[in-house]
């Protein structure tokens, strides 16, 4: 189940906010065994519940693909090494990062 801070930057998205202030724009809070919005402060409606649990397919795409993407960034490996590897294969006519960069995006498709 995607989370509901996801929902709501998905919902404000679409409705022409591109950023949320989770301290300020929109409070949430979990005192009764599940998240809910606490205090709306955004010039855009506040999402309805029907709303909000449209954005459960997305929601879950857009978190998924978030660690993906953490899991590839640590695996790509530092600049620095990046760049060594380019510049050996100018040097040799070498494929080392290309192939590195397949590789890294195979394990962890989308």
């Amino acid at each position: 189940m995607a989370s509901l801070s996801k929902k709501i930057e998905l919902y404000a998205k679409e409705n022409g906010v591109n950023t949320i202030d989770f301290l300020s724009d929109v409070k949430l809070q979990n005192d009764i065994g599940t998240d809910y919005i606490k205090e709306w402060n955004l010039d855009i409606p506040e999402p309805t519940a029907e709303q909000i649990a449209s954005y459960e397919t997305a929601a879950n795409a857009a978190e998924a693909n978030a660690a993906i993407d953490a899991t590839r960034r640590t695996q790509y490996l530092s600049w620095q090494q990046q760049m060594e590897m380019i510049y050996k294969d100018q040097k040799n006519g070498t494929t080392t990062f290309k192939d590195h960069c397949d590789k890294v995006r195979s394990d962890n498709p989308k």
